[in-house]
């Protein structure tokens, strides 16, 4: 996950290998931190995960769907853009009422280190 930190800090995309690597681990930190089946998160084509307590959703389109590049997810995932701020700008596609990761992201410290669950 270094990598991929020191790629987009340096303005660079990170290789694809590295960046799959990157979003594949945030994706099961975001699970393992917000563990739930009420939210869909969606980052094509890396991965998908479900989280967030509440109603648990079992067939069709989930009611409550979060969608983003890679790079994005990267970027909120590790606290270098606010949820909010990219649902605005049109970064993140966010649909339903408990579609929102603010009180779980970011994930990691600015290096990449992990953060407490109860941060």
């Amino acid at each position: 996950m270094a990598d991929a930190i020191t790629a987009i800090d340096d303005d660079e995309v990170p290789e694809r290998g590295v960046l799959k690597d990157a979003v594949r681990a945030l994706l099961k930190a975001l699970a393992e931190k917000a563990p739930g089946h009420t939210v869909e998160v969606r980052v094509p084509p890396y991965g998908a995960v479900q989280c967030i307590e509440g109603p648990r959703h079992r067939r069709g389109t989930p009611p409550n769907v979060i969608e983003c590049a890679p790079l994005v997810f990267l970027e909120l995932a590790t606290g270098r853009l606010d949820f909010a701020d990219a649902v605005t700008k049109g970064k993140v596609d966010a649909s339903g009422q408990r579609a929102d990761l603010s009180a779980v992201l970011p994930l990691t410290g600015p290096g990449g280190e992990a953060l407490d669950a109860a941060e």
